[in-house]
């Protein structure tokens, strides 16, 4: 008898984990070319939709999903120490949002959606044998007067493709997909030429000729970065404090992309004060916009993503190279924030000549200088500011933090 009961539990436990093996699909998003895409290029997507079990197995049977459903959207975070909102209107709220059969792309997020673009049904009624897979291509232009994804002190703006599905008589599941988008600022407001804007066009391809102008705005944002960043000229400063001239400060161009190398040289020869150190900090500056500021004055946050310090007493001339990282945030401005970038340099000079930094040790012929124990200084700062523009998506796709693939199971 004990045994026949250890029998039935068996086949209840059997029956049981085959009905949660069975009732499982598998979908999977794949992003075509990477994480990373300009506003105004054509993201595209595969999603795919797949009955794992294998025909041969026992509990093998076809699985139905009722639809599918797909929609970018951006999020927006704010810090409540720093920023400061207009109170959102009430009677705008979404009763159906609260309704788990109803697709809402961010719904459970943290956040405002401030930007998203209409979504897009992937089909109805599939069904899927066992170890049966079916595809489906999804297109969207990024909308090309969005905000830059952002990750600052004070403000967040971030990108996702939704993908929702929904089995029969059950709540919605949703995929997410994380992406990077970087904006050309002014791009927006370019004029094609007149014999491409009077060209007859068909009404039936109106879907088609969106496509072809937003990949020519993707091909021009590229050429005008490599023309915007290619430009070279002499760019000299004087470096003073109050005591009179410290060097000279030399840069060949002041607009960069991520990703690019900002390259300097000093020459203190022709200073009359001994400069004994410096650094140089490569810098983001993140502003609040004054009618959003918590409190009225505060202080601007400040990022610093590379940096380079060196002991120069004596020296006539040095340089320096400071990285501008693929993963940051091209300058850009907003309603409600502005990131700009900047070269923040610090000198340390001696109140004294040059030739008393340093003491004769031995009166032997062999000389030893040795440096001073104490020496008055001053301090003084300066700030250049740069331009740092996008990059290639591709390039930034490398070291993005966002995966090409994202999956789930329902």
């Amino acid at each position: 008898m004990p045994n026949c009961f250890g029998c039935c539990l068996c086949v209840v436990f059997w029956q049981v984990c085959s009905r949660i093996v069975q009732a499982m699909i598998e979908v999977l998003a794949k992003l075509g070319r990477g994480p990373v895409f300009l506003a105004g290029e054509v993201l595209e997507c595969v999603i795919t939709f797949t009955n794992p079990l294998s025909a041969t197995s026992t509990s093998a049977s076809s699985e139905m999903l009722a639809w599918a459903s797909a929609q970018i959207h951006c999020q927006f975070h704010t810090s409540e120490n720093r920023v400061a909102l207009p109170p959102s209107d009430g009677s705008k709220h979404d009763v159906q949002a609260e309704n788990e059969t109803v697709f809402v792309p961010n719904r459970g997020e943290r956040g405002q959606c401030i930007l998203s673009t209409p979504p897009k049904i992937l089909f109805c009624d599939l069904r899927l044998d066992p170890g049966e897979s079916k595809s489906y291509a999804y297109c969207e232009t990024l909308p090309i007067d969005g905000p830059p994804s952002f990750r600052g002190q004070s403000v967040k703006y971030v990108y996702k493709l939704t993908i929702g599905c929904q089995r029969v008589n059950s709540p919605i599941k949703l995929l997410r997909v994380p992406f990077r988008v970087l904006v050309l600022q002014g791009l927006k407001d370019y004029q094609f030429p007149q014999d491409e804007a009077v060209a007859p066009s068909n009404p039936f391809l109106e879907e088609e000729e969106g496509l072809k102008k937003d990949s020519r705005l993707a091909d021009l944002a590229t050429e005008l970065l490599m023309v915007a960043t290619s430009r070279r000229s002499l760019h000299l400063y004087n470096i003073s404090n109050t005591r009179g001239k410290v060097g000279t400060f030399c840069i060949f161009k002041t607009v960069y992309k991520i990703g690019e190398d900002v390259i300097g040289t000093f020459n203190f020869s022709e200073g009359d004060i001994p400069c004994l150190q410096f650094s140089v900090s490569l810098q983001t500056e993140e502003s609040i916009q004054e009618e959003f500021q918590r409190r009225r004055g505060q202080p601007v946050s400040f990022s610093t993503h590379a940096r380079h310090q060196e002991s120069c007493l004596h020296t006539a001339q040095s340089s320096f190279s400071l990285p501008i990282p693929l993963s940051s945030t091209p300058g850009f401005n907003t309603n409600i924030v502005s990131l700009k970038w900047r070269l923040h340099f610090e000198f340390v000079t001696s109140r004294e000549s040059a030739g008393t930094c340093l003491l004769r040790g031995s009166q032997s012929e062999a000389i030893t200088w040795t440096g001073v124990e104490q020496m008055d200084v001053d301090t003084f700062s300066w700030d250049l500011p740069i331009k740092v523009l996008p990059t290639n998506p591709i390039l930034a796709s490398y070291v993005s933090q966002f995966s090409s693939t994202n999956s789930i199971t329902i």
